[in-house]
């Protein structure tokens, strides 16, 4: 049967999780695609969602060596991670996993493996300015998720010229319901106990973009003709608001007070290195501040162009309203401590 007359079946890793299930909605909601679910815990797959569905855990070698049997491009949104430390966590739950799967679909004949990552993968410009979808990377040195994502990025450049077509979505900074690891989460509760400051006034700009815009990302990423063989593509809202107006905004809309005091990065840095250090002697399941929080809330202008161009990417999504939705379901539970690491 010819590619023409069939649909392209898309395999949808971590198809439960936040960025997954707005994966499987916008692929559902195609003519040419057959999406098939991968995960852990089926009953938590939407409701909607009525197709092929692959269980297993990702870090089992036989059910990575077999999820991506007969599958023509896989949307990788299952990976494990952390927002500090864990170094070897990452090494066995995220880095190992993910360069297996991409080998095994590799060796299996999968057309286009499409790679969950981040903006915050690029070096950013010592001058500041726009911040090129394939930007070199730079490692952190203190933030061992991203700077294995960097590892990941790598061997997809390498592994490139196998017939399977390696694209990176750097993507902005999740905000929407169902999302409860990230930056916005974990701002409330520390907001209120009045020790936030501001960085460097809160002039930075924050390039977070919502559920719905990151499964048409992907969705056209997974169908999109004619790519290069290695592909990145930043991937952002509509616009970027300034940390000041992110901040203020979540603070009117929960009632909690707004930062009185601004410090510079690298007082920032320094705080979140010393929260970091003091962590198993001070109260709390993670520290108040990292690292990684603080390089995310760096200033990233990172336009989606590549993407509007080669893609047809037009993100449609409102920051606030996102933020609102994410805020909503945080004060149903009483805006608790997230965690900056999902469960082992």
């Amino acid at each position: 049967m010819s590619r023409q007359s069939r649909t392209t079946r898309v395999l949808v890793t971590g198809a439960t999780g936040f960025l997954g299930r707005n994966i499987l909605a916008a692929l559902a909601a195609r003519q040419d695609v057959t999406p098939i679910a991968a995960c852990r815990t089926p009953d938590r797959l939407p409701s909607a969602f009525a197709g092929e569905t692959r269980v297993g855990d990702l870090r089992d070698p036989e059910y990575r060596r077999t999820v991506v049997d007969a599958v023509d491009v896989v949307c990788h949104a299952g990976t494990w991670g952390a927002f500090w430390g864990h170094a070897e966590l990452e090494r066995r739950q995220f880095f190992e996993p993910n360069r297996d799967l991409i080998d095994q679909a590799i060796d299996r004949g999968v057309r286009r493996f499409v790679q969950t990552s981040t903006i915050a993968i690029a070096a950013r410009p010592a001058g500041g300015g726009p911040i090129d979808d394939f930007a070199p990377t730079r490692r952190t040195g203190f933030w061992p998720h991203l700077d294995r994502l960097i590892d990941i990025d790598d061997h997809m450049r390498r592994r490139s010229d196998r017939g399977t077509q390696m694209v990176t979505m750097r993507l902005g900074h999740f905000v929407g319901a169902g999302n409860a690891l990230g930056m916005v989460p974990a701002l409330v509760p520390r907001l209120r106990t009045r020790l936030v400051p501001w960085l460097a006034s809160g002039r930075a700009r924050l390039a977070l973009v919502g559920g719905r815009d990151l499964g048409e990302a992907f969705a056209l990423a997974a169908t999109a003709e004619r790519l290069d063989d290695y592909e990145s593509f930043n991937i952002c809202g509509p616009t970027s608001p300034s940390a000041r107006e992110v901040i203020e905004f979540i603070a009117d809309e929960t009632g909690s007070p707004r930062p009185w005091f601004s410090v510079p990065y690298s007082a920032g840095y320094a705080f979140a290195w010393l929260m970091e250090k003091l962590h198993p002697v001070l109260p709390g399941a993670e520290p108040f501040l990292t690292r990684s929080l603080v390089h995310v809330s760096e200033d990233w202008d990172c336009p989606s162009d590549h993407a509007a161009r080669t893609l047809g990417y037009t993100p449609r999504e409102d920051w606030r309203d996102a933020v609102r939705a994410s805020l909503t379901e945080a004060g149903a539970a009483g805006y608790p401590w997230p965690r900056l690491a999902q469960p082992a």
